[in-house]
């Protein structure tokens, strides 16, 4: 908590100098991050790889049933997401991302790159390599990092409450281990089982206005005791005890 601390203390003081520098919208960020750092405001019409990593950290704010592509492509969705994460963190909404924008999500994330709240840890409880899955580990390694993203915003939407994970990535000996189905997401790393507090029908909701396209909760086969949410080429929903 020092540490993040620290950072956020850091980018307002270096955001403040590059005001009192002149430094204008256009002149790139406030100050050099230890995971990723945006040496450009992008706005519509923006592409590139710094454009994909945007889109990482913003994917969780979309509309209902909505899924924000990783495409490197700044168009229409990817303002929209940035409006609503702009105006989510009380920064002027206005869906091009400058310093004010990337400081905040500087102070959002650690220096791997993990939102605040949630850490690779969390996301696989399998093994220490991200191996043995339905993918290669590295890409259910990235695929972990956007779900968190996008659970990032799921926590704050709920009012920042604590949202704990029970089960994410697993490699094919972990998921026959729990039972888990054969074809389950949770071998691709872009998966969570989510349960406690808030409610797990609470969870199922809100998740359907975060970019999650696979929502499975109560009322569910197998899914009374958590809700299970994935990224799922296929939409699909279901949690009907709570009307999903």
């Amino acid at each position: 908590m020092f540490r993040r601390a620290t950072r956020t203390l850091l980018t307002i003081v270096m955001l403040m100098a590059g005001t009192a520098l002149g430094m204008g919208a256009t002149a790139g960020t406030a100050h050099a991050d230890e995971c990723y750092t945006w040496n450009r405001t992008l706005s519509q019409g923006s592409s590139g790889s710094d454009v994909t990593q945007l889109q990482i950290r913003v994917a969780g704010w979309v509309t209902s049933g909505e899924r924000l592509s990783y495409d490197g492509q700044y168009g229409a969705r990817t303002a929209a997401a940035v409006k609503k994460f702009q105006a989510a963190y009380g920064l002027s909404a206005d869906g091009v991302a400058g310093p004010a924008t990337f400081s905040k999500i500087y102070a959002l994330q650690d220096a791997d790159c993990t939102p605040a709240h949630f850490s690779y840890a969390e996301l696989n409880k399998c093994n220490s390599t991200w191996s043995g899955g339905a993918v290669p580990a590295a890409t259910a390694k990235a695929n972990a990092l956007k779900t968190m993203w996008k659970l990032e915003a799921m926590r704050r939407q709920l009012g920042d409450v604590p949202i704990t994970i029970s089960s994410g990535f697993r490699s094919y000996a972990c998921n026959s281990a729990v039972g888990g189905a054969s074809n389950s997401r949770h071998l691709y790393g872009d998966a969570a089982d989510l349960v406690g507090t808030p409610s797990l029908c609470t969870l199922a909701r809100q998740a359907r206005v975060h970019g999650f396209s696979e929502i499975l909760g109560p009322g569910y086969p197998g899914h009374n005791d958590h809700t299970h949410v994935a990224f799922d080429p296929s939409a699909y929903w279901s949690a009907p005890t709570c009307g999903i």
